[in-house]
Order: C-alpha cells, then structure tokens, then sequence
C-alpha cells in the first residue's frame, strides 16, 4: 500500500479568488487555479484537467501490465482523457470521462487489443475511484 498526496491553497471569493495547487513529487508547486482557468479558458489548471491526467496515467499503466500478462509489449501509448463537467440540479458535476488511447502493440491482433483494454478500464484504480460514465476508443497503429 502506498499513499501519497496533493495539495490546494486558496484566497478570495469564488470568481476572484486565486488558488495553487502542489503534488508531493514537486511536479506542481504552486502552480495557479481558479475560476476563470476552470470556466471560462483562462491560463492555469483545473481539477478536470488533473483528474484527466491522472486516470489517462492509471489507464495506460494498467494496460501495461495487463499486456504483459498477455505476453505482449508496447512499443508506444498514449492516452487522453476528457474530463465532462457539467451543471447539474444540485450543483455540478463530472458527468463522463472518455479516453481515446493509440497504441502500437507488436503481436497484438485488433479483438485481443479491445479485450484487454476494455480490462484496463474497468479495472484501474482511478477508474474505480471516478463515479462517472466511462468510454473508451482504443486503435491498434500498424
């Protein structure tokens, strides 16, 4: 078991208001957030685009693993998630998660491929923790 963590300061009100966000690793440190940066385009970060980082990370690792079992070694993946938010009647919400993986997968014929990403994603650890619509497009490269 391993846990690990994120961190978020914040100062102001809801639209004026700035805020930082900090990973343990350093990879982010102070790295700003905000209203404007979650709603309406401006620079910064948002938790959407964190949460899609993160599961499109955890997907592409699981498969991974899962191809090994399989016997089969990527040559290349990459994933990407978006992340919906939506109003919703309380509030908001995130409504789905898509990922669209491309992989070249040496040995890998297209129905294995699906299978054992279709595995991947019901099966890694953010997709479990996300209480969301989950879809996925998988395509084999040459």
């Amino acid at each position: 078991m391993t846990t690990t963590h994120g961190s978020a300061k914040w100062q102001g009100g809801i639209k004026d208001g700035k805020g930082a966000i900090s990973t343990k690793s350093g990879a982010l440190a102070d790295y700003p957030y905000g209203f404007a940066s979650r709603f309406e385009g401006k620079p910064g970060s948002n938790p959407e685009e964190l949460i899609g980082a993160a599961h499109a990370a955890c997907f592409t690792m699981a498969l991974s693993l899962i191809l090994g079992e399989a016997k089969l070694t990527a040559e290349h993946m990459e994933t990407k998630a978006d992340v919906t938010l939506e109003k919703v009647a309380d509030g908001f919400a995130i409504t789905a998660v898509h990922l669209t993986l491309s992989a070249k997968i040496p040995g890998a014929d297209h129905a294995a491929f699906q299978e054992l990403a279709g595995k991947a994603k019901a099966g890694c650890p953010v997709s479990k923790l996300l209480n969301t619509r989950i879809t996925l497009d998988a395509s084999l490269q040459g």
